[in-house]
């Protein structure tokens, strides 16, 4: 119970990535905010609720400032304060560069970088106030580590993440407040799952650790850095791609 009475607000935690960083949140004691635009966020707070902790299901794109704000209210509303703020929202579109339009880079740009922003504004008075708490941006080995095709706007927006972690490390420290940042590799996830059983298979192979990672690989590592055994980390990047990116 590592992170027992502290209040988590995760976004993008329908399914996938999100949806394991929830569990184990509130395995570990957390009251969790399970917020998407998606509907599955009530299926997960019955999971979250089912194993004896507490959630609130939260409705909010994170590209509306306006829906953030309502989002962090409602949370401070029913649980008093927050703790640790997870922005995992994030779409990963696959299109050239060649044929993307303006329209697909503001939608990329706009849920998984701006996103960052007013999620991370939303809470920030709060914890101010509390001189406390934590930010976890979930990125990608994608555009934070390597370059990666097909994917310029998702790859600039992960990108963009590690700079806003940085700077916002180094700003927000003074309040006791520590804001690092996540760049998973190949994790199964739907959005994965939907590449097909070849494909996957094939990723796997390239990995030296020989698999795809799972939900609970990058859940266990927010959990970590949420938890007090963290409290002298702060403005990094930790990567977990099973030894990807070192070959």
């Amino acid at each position: 119970m590592k992170l027992k009475d502290k209040v988590a607000i995760v976004t993008g935690a329908g399914q996938g990535i999100g949806r394991g960083i929830a569990l184990a949140l509130a395995k570990e004691g957390a009251k969790v905010v399970v917020s998407d635009v998606s509907d599955k966020i009530g299926e997960v707070v019955k999971e979250i609720e089912s194993s004896g902790s507490e959630a609130l299901a939260v409705k909010a794109d994170v590209r509306n400032n306006k829906e953030t704000e309502e989002m962090v209210k409602t949370a401070i509303d029913k649980f008093g304060r927050i703790d640790i703020l997870v922005n995992n929202a994030g779409i990963y579109p696959f299109k050239s560069l060649v044929e993307m339009k303006e329209e697909d880079w503001d939608k990329v740009l706009g849920v998984n970088l701006k996103g960052v922003f007013n999620c991370t504004k939303a809470v920030l008075s709060k914890m101010i106030e509390q001189k406390s708490g934590t930010i976890i941006n979930i990125s990608s080995i994608a555009g934070a580590v390597i370059g990666y095709p097909n994917a310029v706007h998702y790859a600039t927006s992960k990108a963009g993440m590690i700079g806003f972690t940085r700077a916002a490390a180094l700003e927000l420290a003074q309040y006791g407040i520590r804001v690092n940042a996540i760049a998973p590799g190949a994790i199964e996830t739907p959005g994965t799952k939907a590449l097909g059983e070849e494909v996957l298979r094939q990723v796997e192979q390239t990995v030296p650790l020989k698999r795809i990672g799972q939900p609970q690989d990058i859940a266990n590592l927010v959990v970590f850095l949420a938890s007090e055994d963290a409290s002298y980390i702060t403005g990094q990047l930790i990567i977990a791609d099973g030894g990807y990116v070192i070959q």
